[in-house]
């Protein structure tokens, strides 16, 4: 439940809705709860009170012989009817009669309802204390009820909800009625528990298709982040919906165009840089073969093959940011397996081990070109490379390993610093430029990854680590049509 509550915008926001719709049921029922308890007490008296008027005017306008059949059938689950000669003088001796006639099956029931019918009233008298005195109030007296004769009103504290009435006939002897049930007045019915379903049903519904409509937007953003930065070209994003969500996509899509401006002026930038010291290199060159001194024009020349090499060598890895590589899924093992291939050919002391079979979308030759140096840089100072693919819970590594003497670990980072060799000889025989590394990493971090380096008690190894990537996720978001890129503008990963 915590991963969802941490991972998932929907279920905050459904959680939060069904807290607060819990919270104010839960307010709600304390304010009405004892309102509603005085309203069904109020509702239950009422109808007593009339029923036991009715009775008593009809008892004054029939026979005496039948009054007895006449209380009987009058009886209800809840109330029962008799007859006496005095009234409720002892009130606790008559709520004793009270509960022994309310404890008496009802006569002439069906057999199928005698026992719920029966039942009910005595419950009632079951749950009753019969040592809690009843309270007597004089009706005629005190004008209450529909009473113009003499009439005892009484309130069995006893039994839940009893009352009891008493009131004086014509001939005079005194109807007597009483009353018990347990009127149901819990905080949780089966009523409140379906509306309370109902209610949070409807606004889970409601709930979910609002964080849906909130987190789309904000997925089709990270989606295209993670493309972007990973060097994909990704259209603009929509512009629409409401002010913060719009307003996000319009900052997104400028971060864009800038970033691209940049990549494209610099890219011009270095072409013109290549153009501009190609000329005058190679007037160096013409000058120096007119030197007369064959070991200070060998000199020379070679210094201004040295000058031309890092020249090229540094425009290639600044080109390398600016790569217009079309993204593609490929089978990285195969990839790896067949440079390896292609290099152990040419001579050189390769082993691949086997691998699983991994589909991954990347730039391929880009990468290839990252592997290679690494590859390249085991053989020449750590006499052979071994190379693996291993699939890890969160990343791809591609694992080279040599049995060279390693790197001092207080240089494990300067080694992909530009042009920087621990070899200082600076000939290109024992040693490059200084780019190989420089150029593998920033191959790597355009595809969201890294270059570890780690000492063995033999070697080093090298772990070019790439991200797990959904390919789900890795199509580009629609693009608006309405917002269209500026003219003389592409995109171009970074």
């Amino acid at each position: 439940m915590m991963l969802l509550w941490r991972r998932s915008l929907a279920a905050r926001f459904l959680t939060l809705v069904l807290f607060a719709l819990a919270l104010s049921q839960a307010i709600t029922f304390l304010i009405s709860w004892d309102e509603r308890g005085q309203a069904l007490h109020s509702a239950a008296k009422g109808e007593f009170v009339s029923r036991t008027s009715s009775l008593a005017l009809l008892l004054e306008t029939t026979p005496s012989s039948l009054r007895p059949d006449i209380l009987d059938v009058s009886g209800t689950a809840y109330t029962r009817f008799w007859t006496s000669r005095d009234g409720p003088s002892d009130p606790l001796a008559w709520q004793k009669e009270a509960f022994a006639q309310l404890s008496k099956p009802l006569p002439g029931i069906a057999a199928k309802y005698a026992a719920a019918m029966n039942g009910q009233a005595s419950t009632g008298v079951d749950k009753a204390d019969p040592s809690v005195p009843p309270r007597m109030l004089d009706v005629s007296t005190h004008g209450v009820g529909p009473f113009t004769r003499q009439a005892k009103f009484l309130y069995m504290d006893a039994a839940p909800n009893g009352m009891g009435l008493s009131v004086r006939l014509d001939d005079g002897t005194w109807l007597n009625a009483a009353y018990a049930k347990a009127i149901p007045n819990a905080f949780w019915t089966s009523q409140s528990a379906m509306s309370l379903g109902l209610t949070a049903l409807i606004l889970s519904a409601i709930a979910i298709f609002g964080a849906q409509a909130i987190a789309r937007p904000l997925r089709r953003l990270a989606n295209a982040a993670e493309l972007f930065g990973r060097g994909e070209t990704v259209p603009r994003l929509p512009e629409s919906g409401p002010d913060d969500i719009r307003l996000t996509a319009e900052a997104f899509n400028r971060m864009q165009e800038r970033l691209q401006r940049f990549v494209e002026d610099r890219t011009r930038m270095l072409a013109a840089i290549s153009h501009d010291l190609r000329t005058p290199l190679t007037s160096l060159r013409l000058r120096a073969e007119f030197v007369q001194d064959h070991e200070l024009q060998e000199k020379m020349l070679k210094t201004i093959a040295e000058i031309q090499s890092m020249t090229e060598a540094a425009l290639a890895y600044a080109r390398e940011d600016a790569t217009a590589e079309e993204t593609r899924t490929v089978d990285l093992s195969a990839l790896v397996g067949s440079l390896c291939d292609d290099l152990a050919e040419l001579g050189q002391n390769i082993t691949v081990s086997e691998g699983p079979k991994v589909s991954y979308r990347c730039r391929p030759d880009s990468l290839r070109r990252a592997i290679r140096n690494l590859v390249e840089n085991a053989v020449r100072y750590g006499e052979r490379a071994n190379v693996s693919v291993v699939r890890r819970p969160d990343s791809l590594d591609i694992v080279v390993e040599d049995a060279g003497p390693g790197i001092p670990t207080a240089e494990m980072e300067q080694v992909f610093a530009p042009f920087f060799r621990l070899e200082q000889s600076r000939n290109r025989e024992t040693g490059g430029v200084g780019l190989g590394l420089s150029i593998a990493r920033a191959i790597a971090r355009h595809h969201g990854g890294d270059i570890v380096l780690e000492n063995r008690d033999r070697g080093l190894r090298a772990i070019i680590r790439l991200p797990l990537i959904d390919m789900a996720k890795q199509i580009a978001p629609t693009a608006a049509p309405e917002a269209p890129e500026p003219s003389g503008l592409r995109s171009l990963p970074v």
